[in-house]
């Protein structure tokens, strides 16, 4: 049994300078040049093999133990979000309405020191670890597909073929301390959809004299709440989000179109398929019955992110023995969040794991997306210790 833990300790000031440097140059999705060269240059410094622009960003190591064995990829994404950060941090974002608001500056800087300790122990390893950083995890950033699935594309699970995948997630819903390792779903499946309703603009004081696609926009977000409410059992899941509604450019005109845009999220396949069902039949219900003519677009983003019992015992494992004084959370900790890591796991056995990062009595404790989000980077050192642990080990 390997502990990485006093090697992640003894690297913290690297990987808090690292983590610090990605917060105040933080960029979108399939934009993540600077990150990216970064990356790349870390780990060839290092001596590992490095394969540059894997999703059109993206940067793959290639760690190869002194054994033969299986192949286990590493998860960390890297890219931003368009928020205008309001942390008052030392290290702000210095890219004005970009931020890093969900602690993937936080995941790159752990996986380039997991690269380290890894790397330093490659003797010890019978198979392969690779380094995947991924980009564009946070949506499609106008791209058809994500960078998980883009990533697939251009033939990362391949050459040398994974057998088993791990990754990660910082977490500000819990304190700094808490672990959880759990079997099954961890995050939803996600679907966004575009609706634009036709009707016949007019005079707003000759409502008769029009067909009002505003009044359809209306019924159509108020029948949707029924799917969760309705037609979901009671002890399954969904959500159905109405996210943006667009139409008319002032008071006394009503409007020619309208437009509705949101996303849907489920765990359970069955139940996807009833809610798409049900969702496609109101829209067009109503919009039908209204006299709007409507088009209708759902696309998938993500498929849920499930756990596989052996892969997830392994890592718990790990954890157990290198925190023996942590009561690890085990019973699984559900989010209607989505994360396309989903598709990885959709073809590979994995795990996908979480660490507390929150500190109250520090006011690092605002939800992820939140222009005030930081994290708690003692907790840094708690993922890079339980991921290296936790590859070596399924590599022992």
């Amino acid at each position: 049994m390997n502990n990485f833990l006093k090697h992640a300790e003894e690297l913290f000031p690297y990987t808090q300078s690292l983590r610090r440097d990605f917060h105040m140059h933080p960029e979108l999705g399939f934009r993540e040049v600077r990150t990216g060269g970064i990356v790349a240059k870390e780990l060839e410094m290092l001596g590992i093999e490095v394969t540059k622009g894997v999703g059109k960003t993206g940067v793959v190591g290639l760690i190869e133990g002194s054994r033969p064995g299986p192949t286990i990829l590493l998860r960390f994404d890297m890219d931003a979000l368009p928020i205008t950060e309001d942390t008052g941090a030392e290290y702000t974002s210095t890219n004005p309405g970009v931020m890093h608001a969900c602690g993937h500056d936080g995941h790159t800087a752990i996986g380039l020191t997991v690269a380290k300790m890894l790397h330093a122990h490659r003797e010890e390893l019978a198979g392969n670890i690779k380094l995947c950083f991924q980009p564009s995890e946070e949506g499609l950033n106008g791209e058809e597909m994500g960078g998980n699935l883009m990533m697939i594309r251009d033939g990362v699970l391949d050459g040398p073929k994974v057998e088993k995948t791990l990754s990660l997630h910082l977490w500000n819903d819990k304190p700094l301390g808490w672990i959880n390792i759990s079997k099954g779903p961890v995050m939803a499946g996600a679907e966004l959809f575009s609706i634009k309703l036709t009707g016949k603009g007019g005079h707003g004081a000759a409502p008769d004299t029009t067909i009002d696609p505003i009044v359809a926009a209306a019924h159509i977000v108020t029948a949707l709440q029924t799917i969760s409410s309705r037609n979901v059992p009671p002890l399954k899941s969904s959500v159905v989000s109405v996210t943006s509604i667009h139409s008319g450019t002032t008071f006394n005109v009503i409007p020619q179109t309208a437009e509705l845009l949101g996303t849907i999220r489920t765990f359970d396949l069955e139940v996807r398929k009833m809610v798409l069902e049900r969702f496609e039949q109101i829209v067009r219900g109503i919009a039908d019955s209204m006299g709007c003519a409507v088009e209708l677009t759902l696309k998938k983003v993500t498929p849920p992110v499930i756990n596989n019992d052996e892969v997830t015992a392994s890592v718990l494992k790990s954890a157990q023995a290198i925190f023996p004084q942590t009561e690890i959370e085990t019973e699984p900790y559900i989010t209607m969040g989505a994360e396309d890591m989903g598709y990885m796991q959709e073809m590979v056995n994995g795990c996908y794991f979480m660490v507390g990062s929150a500190n109250n009595e520090k006011n690092l404790n605002y939800n992820h997306h939140h222009p005030k989000f930081d994290f708690d980077e003692q907790a840094l050192i708690t993922c890079a210790a339980l991921m290296a642990t936790a590859a070596a080990d399924i590599l022992k």
